[in-house]
């Protein structure tokens, strides 16, 4: 027994199938950082109060991976990628990032990672080009101006460089946000609606971008989205939260087929519902 599982209230033990895929289970080598998964979350709990936001979640990321993390409100989501981050520490368990634990090591690999959401604005009065620097000057970015440079050109960002940020189009904010999660060329991508407020085509153009930028950087992505469509053309794997645990976790073709349904909008509101299909697990696993 770890001393993690010594800590832990018997209701929070977890048991782990020898069958279990890469993305479930438990994180058993983590001994040496470069070995170890992107993402390894370990018997990983929250308590606000009385509350459970995040209530016993196990799942593992290996490198070069793209795996969706889907719930609705208070799912807890948003607590987890927060506790991945290192913004938050856990009641329990533990969220280790490149063989490093967010708890207590995350200077260790900060620089390694970067996240975006386009609800997270950056400072209006300051150029795109201004924000751009003072973020490659806080990941310490070799060759910045050059960095800048060719994510403008990567991204379409020329027109608009010397511009305000309050002055960007919704669409333009949403570039500007990708090129800042860019800027330092992460190993791992937090990517909260990535494509939100954009029209088709420059939502595509953003998909696109970044299926060509895992595959050339052999990236990781744990990407939080309400865009079904967007998760099964982008994910590998796909982990379904609700209050707080996990209620299913596989490739989105066997999601849809172990849910009998023909899109994961549907299999996201039989569990946000929680209509149990026919071949569906009736409890979380």
């Amino acid at each position: 027994m770890s001393r993690i599982e010594r800590l832990l209230p018997r209701r929070h033990l977890t048991s782990v199938s020898p069958n279990a895929t890469p993305a479930q289970g438990s994180s058993s080598n983590l001994a040496n950082p470069e070995e170890a998964p992107a993402i390894a979350v370990e018997d990983l709990c929250k308590q606000y109060r009385t509350h459970w936001a995040v209530d016993d979640v196990n799942f593992i990321v290996p490198k070069g991976w793209t795996v969706g993390l889907l719930g609705g409100n208070g799912a807890g989501k948003t607590t987890t990628i927060a506790m991945i981050m290192g913004l938050v520490i856990p009641s329990f368990g533990r969220a280790m990032v490149l063989g490093h634990d967010m708890a207590t090591e995350r200077h260790k690999v900060l620089g390694r990672m970067n996240f975006e959401s386009p609800y997270v604005d950056m400072p209006m009065r300051l150029t795109v080009r201004q924000n751009l620097t003072i973020f490659g000057r806080l990941y310490a970015v070799e060759q910045l101006r050059e960095r800048i440079d060719q994510l403008a050109v990567d991204l379409d960002l020329k027109e608009f460089l010397d511009r305000s940020n309050g002055k960007l189009s919704a669409g333009q904010k949403t570039r500007v946000a990708l090129a800042k999660a860019l800027i330092n060329e992460p190993d791992l991508l937090l990517l909260d609606e990535p494509t939100a407020s954009l029209d088709p085509d420059t939502a595509d153009w953003v998909r696109q971008h970044l299926e060509t930028y895992r595959k050339t950087h052999n990236a990781t992505i744990l990407l939080a989205s309400h865009n079904m469509l967007e998760v099964e053309r982008l994910c590998d794997r796909v982990i379904i939260m609700k209050r707080g645990k996990i209620q299913d976790d596989d490739s989105p073709e066997r999601i849809m087929a172990r849910y009998n349904r023909d899109t994961l909008e549907e299999v996201f509101l039989d569990v946000a519902r929680g209509r149990v299909r026919e071949g569906a697990p009736e409890d979380a696993p």
